[in-house]
């Protein structure tokens, strides 16, 4: 190959001196006249070609490769450990040019862009399908990171629908400590109904639950995924150090080893940013908007009768509700695709199951049969608990026993059980109209809460994640109205 420099050696002669002959031309550089005639005709410069390093070494292994890049995604690193661990003796140089001639991906370059503390955040969510107690199943992961801090929330389930997100959503928030300026989404069903520039609409329950959060929805357009890569490049780094390889024994294990996952992730020292978004997070915190004191509740929800043996069907199984809700209407929700949460109409949970995965079962929890204290369990012990939660109601308790001689027990274990469901605000109401009316029964305390506590009540969320503050809640049943008229005539 001629060298460059006698290659603009030559054009410069030819250029100068336009009669000149092949043959002076290679009298005056020494290159043979059919080397001057191929520089002339050539109108790109010569370029090293560095001949092939690959040895017979690595051809036992180039299948193992090419499934290992292409198909497991593993990172370069990654494989080059495992072909040392099967005997590969030879270099890096050798390994790393097969590896860039086997790989088919396609790799698209911008330029990123950064965002002030507190404005943007960046969601989205990628199925896996992983080892879940010797079982391949496929779960949901999803990402959340703060755009300015690259703090990162991941968030576990085994559903993808509207419900799963906005809970993943609420969680991000809560274990980011606050709700940025606007948080960028891809054009999913889930937020946008109409994703073209010409009659785009955003998702009306997605608008809802951005109004009760007072963040800015904003999307990425069709075709342009650059503009949310930040929560886009994570998955990379989840699949290839946490996804790939790994087994869990539960969907439980799964969730925690996940957030272990998560703890890592943001302790690590980050390229851009010169330091831990853990510790850069702090003046994300300080931008973002207070969270509200309660979560969104507008999700459409399904409304169940409990039967008289404290049961409800859901999904072809049934599922145990306490004793106290015998007869009544209850609302479900199915959090993470794996739990389901059970609500009283006062917007209180009242019981949490895992799904059943098979048609038919019966899931039971044998403490929402329980109406009578076990035999051992007298009135001054359950007296000392009631107490410890309302000090000021020691005259409530003296006349319930002048009034219930025959069984008080009974009774205070009842109004106990009730406590439970009901903010104390609230119970301690009920307890004060019990005073004025001289009524000292479970069935007059029940009572007044149901009628009187419909509408502000404690929602009580159970999750694996992070909690948002749990404070009163509005919700108008009237959304449920429709739905509690079509049961009352269907039971009737």
């Amino acid at each position: 190959m001629i060298a460059m420099e006698d290659w603009v050696t030559i054009k410069t002669l030819k250029a100068k001196n336009p009669a000149m002959s092949l043959r002076e031309i290679s009298r005056l550089v020494q290159i043979s006249p059919h080397t001057v005639k191929s520089a002339l005709e050539n109108k790109e410069p010569p370029s090293y070609q560095r001949a092939s390093l690959t040895t017979g070494k690595l051809e036992p292994f180039k299948e193992v490769v090419f499934e290992m890049l292409n198909v497991k995604k593993f990172k370069g690193s990654r494989i080059l450990e495992e072909l040392r661990s099967k005997g590969y003796t030879s270099g890096k140089t050798v390994f790393y040019e097969l590896l860039n001639s086997m790989r088919i991906e396609a790799k698209s370059h911008c330029t990123p862009y950064e965002t002030a503390p507190g404005v943007q955040s960046q969601f989205d969510w990628s199925p896996y399908t992983v080892l879940i107690g010797g079982e391949l199943t496929k779960v949901i992961a999803f990402s959340y990171i703060n755009a300015f801090s690259r703090f990162q929330v991941y968030n576990g389930s085994l559903s993808e629908n509207q419900g799963a997100v906005f809970e993943a959503m609420e969680n991000s928030f809560a274990e980011s400590k606050g709700v940025p300026q606007r948080v960028q989404t891809d054009n999913a069903k889930v937020f946008v109904t109409n994703a073209s520039r010409s009659n785009f609409h955003w998702n009306e329950r997605y608008l809802q639950f951005c109004g009760h959060y007072g963040v800015e929805p904003s999307r990425s357009l069709p075709g342009h995924p650059w503009s949310k890569g930040k929560v886009e490049k994570p998955f990379e780094y989840l699949e290839n150090h946490f996804i790939a390889g790994n087994s869990f024994e539960s969907f439980e294990d799964f969730i925690n080893k996940l957030k272990a996952f998560q703890d890592k992730v943001n302790a690590r020292l980050h390229a851009t940013i010169k330091t831990t978004p853990a510790e850069l997070v702090e003046k994300d915190r300080e931008a973002f908007s207070a969270l509200p004191s309660t979560r969104y509740v507008g999700i459409k929800e399904e409304i169940r009768k409990v039967t008289q043996d404290c049961l409800l069907s859901f999904n072809g199984s049934r599922y145990s509700v306490p004793w106290m809700f015998a007869g009544k209407y209850v609302w479900l929700r199915v959090s993470k695709g794996f739990f389901l949460e059970i609500y009283s109409q006062a917007n209180v949970c009242v019981a949490t199951h895992t799904l059943s995965m098979k048609k038919g079962a019966v899931i039971i929890e044998q403490l929402h049969y329980r109406v009578n204290p076990h035999a051992e369990t007298s009135f001054d012990r359950l007296r000392v608990t009631f107490l410890e939660s309302f000090p000021a109601y020691e005259l409530f308790l003296e006349k319930l026993h002048a009034q219930k001689r025959l069984n008080p027990r009974r009774h205070l274990f009842q109004i106990l059980e009730i406590a439970k469901m009901y903010l104390p605000s609230d119970f301690c109401k009920a307890l004060d109209l019990s005073l004025e009316y001289n009524v000292f029964t479970a069935a007059f305390i029940k009572g007044v809460l149901e009628k009187n506590c419909k509408h502000t009540t404690e929602v009580s969320r159970v999750n694996l994640d992070q909690q948002l503050p749990s404070s009163d809640v509005s919700c108008n049943l009237a959304d449920y109205q429709l739905s509690l008229d079509v049961l009352d005539q269907q039971s009737q």
